[in-house]
């Protein structure tokens, strides 16, 4: 992941006051900038890390193909059947995201960043993607009454994770930058690691599936309009929320670190957590567990 001062340049660029995001962002950026100077002091490579966090990460993904759907048994409210394989993925998830974050920061920091190892760690951020959502997709087909609505939220949820980057990389070869939308690697991360750790994986392969797609769109409407501007000699759209009213109700569109920012996230928390809790169908249980069976077999 990038250091904390490019995180929050957007931020820093728009003038908006900063939110609780931000404090803890550059709280965190300080300990991992702390942690990469012993690991480099140690011999640490990047690319090593990277590969040592791809591998925790498919220690994640094996423990979701066990019990993607299971609660946990320190937050199951509803008699559902609980394991504690999503905590063990969550374990691993963490240990995955450590090394995430610490791969960029010791090539900064030992001064060892190269153009291949940019290229492993882009392709195994995509790898690592993949291990996740297969893990949720074996789960879901393997059950004794395979889940098709899950197998395809799933790969709805992949896709829109692989589009996400590469419509940027896409973008990037033709305009300064598309790094727009809320959905990007850390949030995305952020929202597996949180439905790991409460027992809710199904509620985020609906909001990954759906809600993640509007950054895929975003993205792609961004890059349009960016090169729509650039040929006709006007000036560039903004990165960020539209001028007036609408830009306001944006929420969405405003920058990492930001009071809204943070109010967005707290809402996708707060879908993550307690939405399950009250509607069966996103943790997979009750009587529409599967509405794409229900309505394509009756």
């Amino acid at each position: 992941m990038a250091d904390s001062s490019k995180d929050f340049r957007a931020l820093e660029d728009s003038g908006e006051p900063a939110g609780a995001s931000r404090s803890v962002g550059a709280a965190v950026g300080a300990a991992r900038d702390a942690l990469a100077r012993k690991l480099v002091a140690a011999g640490a490579t990047p690319n090593r890390i990277t590969i040592v966090g791809f591998v925790f990460t498919c220690g994640a993904g094996y423990c979701l193909a066990r019990g993607a759907s299971a609660a946990v048994p320190y937050f199951n409210f509803s008699g559902d059947s609980s394991s504690w394989w999503p905590v063990l993925a969550a374990g691993f998830l963490v240990l995955a995201g450590a090394c995430d974050m610490l791969d960029g920061a010791v090539a900064r920091v030992g001064k060892l960043h190269t153009r291949a190892g940019a290229v492993l760690d882009s392709s195994v951020d995509r790898f690592s993607d993949i291990a996740i959502f297969v893990g949720c997709l074996l789960h879901f087909a393997t059950r004794a009454t395979p889940n098709l609505t899950y197998q395809l939220l799933a790969v709805f949820a992949l896709c829109n994770s692989v589009l996400i980057s590469y419509v940027k990389a896409r973008a990037e070869t033709l305009v300064p930058d598309c790094s727009v939308g809320y959905w990007l690697r850390g949030e995305r991360f952020a929202a597996v690691l949180i439905g790991c750790s409460f027992g809710h994986v199904p509620a985020v392969l609906w909001q990954l599936a759906i809600s993640g797609f509007f950054t895929v769109w975003r993205r792609m409407s961004y890059a349009y309009r960016v090169l729509q501007a650039t040929d006709g000699g006007r000036p560039l759209p903004p990165r960020g929320p539209a001028p007036g009213l609408l830009g306001r109700l944006q929420l969405w569109r405003h920058p990492r670190g930001s009071v809204a920012y943070d109010l967005v996230t707290g809402a996708h928390v707060a879908y993550i957590i307690v939405l399950p809790c009250f509607w069966p169908v996103l943790r997979a249980g009750g009587d529409y567990a599967d509405p794409l069976r229900n309505w394509l077999f009756g």
